[in-house]
């Protein structure tokens, strides 16, 4: 009984990480432990009440109430009608596709069929992003610590700060002075935004390169510019690409919401429309902006794909066509 017990204190010891105190140690080390899941249960239950109350303070500031919900609902089901028509084949209701097809291709009040909003959206977040990169790119290195030594690299992380903090939208309202609210002045918007944001992410990319590299191009007599190109972005040029493409799939949602403000493309499109409250043809628009941003989406991803090395060539009808069997293997993995 006693090599039992003695087993067993030796294995308590050597769990609790103790001497050969006795059993007074072990008992301190178990009322330390029960103390601290203690404190550990009343913070998270603390945090818990935190978050309720702060919720529930958030509904109430915005309005929320599901007796709302409940009054509007009739008016919101018969609304929705609108939204997606229908249309009967044998005595069979089917959505009325066609009225979406006619809205598309020739909009009646419209100059141009909606393809042609499209694609200046898509040139609208194109071009933001080429414009803003040169100085994401030169903000992004000079703020990284590796290359601007502390406290001056905080300048650059300010100026990048600043222009995050200040929505898209908001820097199209400043810009209205050099041209009013237009396409042109939407894609400056989309460029100072991208400065802000991307510069942001090429700064913390920086943070995390390896410095063999850095000390190996500094050891052959390379000077800094040197040593920051080969040195550093050499190690980081294809997450800058990937990262520069993930910024324009935003873009070009961005460039969507500018229309809504006056600055072109299939957002002016949806905001005319919504004047006029045509819900049909709002959702003609809305199921071209989902066609864009997703074929942007796409080839976004399938060029990240190929820098990363698992790029798998396929045509442009696997492409499509395989799309909801990839879909379903993600969600499944």
């Amino acid at each position: 009984m006693s090599s039992e017990n003695d087993s067993l204190g030796y294995k308590l010891r050597a769990y609790f990480g103790i001497g050969y105190e006795g059993e007074d140690a072990i008992d301190q080390r178990l009322t330390d432990l029960k103390r601290a899941k203690t404190i550990g249960r009343i913070l998270s239950l603390a945090a818990a009440v935190g978050f309720l109350y702060l919720f529930s303070q958030a509904l109430g500031q915005v309005g929320f109430s599901i007796d709302e919900i409940v009054r509007y609902w009739p008016a919101f089901s018969e609304a929705m009608g609108g939204f997606f028509p229908t249309t009967t084949y044998l005595g069979i209701p089917f959505l009325d596709f066609g009225a979406y097809w006619s809205f598309i291709s020739n909009p009646p009040g419209y100059d141009h069929p909606l393809w042609d909003y499209a694609v200046t959206t898509l040139a609208m977040s194109f071009a933001g992003t080429a414009l803003g990169f040169p100085l994401a790119l030169l903000f992004g290195i000079l703020g990284s610590e590796r290359v601007t030594p502390f406290p001056f690299n905080f300048i650059f992380r300010g100026v990048m700060s600043t222009i995050r903090a200040i929505p898209a939208l908001v820097w199209a309202l400043i810009f209205i002075p050099l041209g009013g609210l237009s396409p042109f002045t939407a894609t400056l918007a989309i460029g100072t935004d991208t400065i802000g944001n991307m510069g942001r992410l090429f700064t913390d990319e920086l943070e995390e390169i390896e410095e063999g590299p850095i000390e190996g191009i500094s050891s052959t007599g390379a000077n800094r510019p040197q040593t920051v190109v080969f040195g550093m972005l050499s190690q980081v040029y294809t997450s800058f690409i990937a990262w520069a493409l993930y910024i324009f799939e935003i873009n070009t949602r961005v460039a969507v919401t500018m229309g809504l403000i006056g600055g072109g493309g299939l957002g002016a499109v949806l905001s005319a429309e919504r004047r006029f409250y045509n819900p049909t043809n709002i959702m003609a628009t809305i199921l071209v902006v989902l066609v864009l941003v997703i074929t942007v989406e796409m080839i976004s991803q399938r060029i990240r794909a190929y820098l990363r090395g698992d790029w798998e060539p396929m045509s442009t009808a696997e492409l499509f066509l395989g799309f909801p069997r990839r879909m379903t293997e993600s969600l499944w993995r």
